[in-house]
């Protein structure tokens, strides 16, 4: 037997009224002595995954005064979205929440009990509507851009109070998440990503020359010193490094950039192994810094510079070099897609700027990292690409919608 709900206190004009409102039954509405337009308030629909983000003040709403405001999570961002409704919803505060020396007045005058009234303050047409989206870390790759951390700096030296009055495309963690539409999580994920790192509390990439240079300085400590590529002990290199001239924290960062941590314990948590197709990545990237190569001397100025023991395999090659063919020459060049848009549209714009058609095996290690809530990949296929396969054995060709 389902207990009866309790009825409502004498005196109630506030939303508890309606809260205790038993099945069928009802309540006459008045207007609220301070009803009006309230435009601080907004309706805001949750589903039950966000909510308890929600009621503890776990979320953060993030937006420059030019841009479409998002809802962050921890983990997530969500676009906020304004949605109207046919019908109108009241909204009525709990009693106390606004107070009036002017007591609501029912308007209905056959009910027998005013003093159990609805006190509406407001009446919304619409609501905000939360749709996860994908972090917008372009943003981040350009304020990082600005200025990168170069060999002509000195982290050790550097005068902290002229970096805080000139603070020239430097940008703290509070300015980032100030600046950057994306959640705690996201934005930590997209620094790793773009290899940043904290320097003097400021979040900065390093030039990929100057990182080259200690790459390598590391690559010939490791063949006087008779080190193992594949277990480099981290105290050992960045002493090492660091006797070389090179600061301390990058001397370390560069173990972060083209290698892993060998997997934890109590012998190996500071141990390290070079990762062959970053490494490799590298000098490819450096042959290529300067245009266009012919494959042959490519391949043969690579495996020159790759160091022993990794294997320059054209696959590691995959989503950083475009081929081309021109006469009877084939020639290489760079074109990775670390640096494209995380935007679709814009990535796909410039893809078929670079290319008018694509087929899918050229295609797919540049789009591969898109990640669009709710639109699987082939999803974006269809949004931003036209298919065609003259017979059905023929590899698929992709041109712009």
């Amino acid at each position: 037997m389902e207990k009866a709900m309790d009825p409502p206190s004498p005196g109630c004009t506030g939303a508890e009224a309606v809260l205790s409102l038993q099945p069928n039954s009802s309540i006459p509405i008045t207007y609220h002595p301070l009803f009006g337009p309230h435009d601080d308030l907004i309706l805001l629909e949750v589903d039950q995954k966000l909510l308890p983000d929600v009621l503890h003040q776990r979320v953060t709403v993030r937006g420059q005064p030019d841009e479409d405001a998002v809802l962050c999570t921890e983990s997530k961002t969500y676009a906020m979205k304004s949605v109207g409704t046919s019908n109108s919803v009241f909204l009525i505060p709990p009693c106390g929440q606004y107070t009036t020396f002017e007591t609501p007045k029912c308007c209905d005058e056959n009910y027998h009990d005013p003093q159990s009234v609805a006190s509406v303050i407001k009446v919304a047409t619409g609501n905000m509507e939360l749709v996860e989206v994908a972090p917008r870390l372009d943003k981040l790759r350009l304020l990082l851009s600005q200025n990168p951390y170069r060999s002509d700096e000195d982290i050790e030296m550097v005068d902290l109070e002229e970096m805080e009055r000139t603070n020239t495309g430097l940008y703290r963690w509070n300015d980032l998440i100030e600046k950057v539409q994306a959640s705690d999580y996201e934005l930590r994920t997209g620094l790793q990503a773009l290899s940043a790192v904290e320097i003097n509390g400021y979040w900065r990439i390093v030039d990929e020359k100057y990182m080259g240079t200690i790459l390598r300085m590391l690559l010939h400590n490791s063949v006087l010193n008779d080190w193992s590529l594949s277990l480099l002990n981290q105290d050992d290199v960045v002493n090492m490094l660091e006797s070389d001239g090179f600061p301390r924290k990058l001397a370390d960062h560069c173990l972060h950039v083209f290698g892993s941590k060998v997997a934890e314990g109590a012998t190996t948590s500071r141990v390290w192994k070079l990762d062959e197709r970053k490494v490799c990545v590298h000098f490819a990237r450096e042959i290529l810094s300067d245009g266009k190569r012919k494959m042959k001397k490519f391949m043969e100025e690579w495996v020159r510079k790759v160091p022993e023991g990794m294997a320059a395999s054209f696959d590691i090659l995959e989503g950083e070099v475009l081929i081309e063919r021109l006469g009877a020459e084939t020639w290489i060049r760079a074109f990775s897609v670390s640096s494209l848009p995380y935007n679709p549209a814009e990535r796909f714009s410039i893809l078929f700027q670079e290319r008018p058609k694509w087929e899918w095996k050229d295609l797919q290690p540049f789009i591969r990292d898109l990640n669009v809530p709710g639109l699987s990949a082939e999803g974006l296929l269809l949004k931003y690409t036209r298919r065609t396969q003259p017979t059905a054995d023929a590899e698929p060709v992709f041109s712009a919608r």
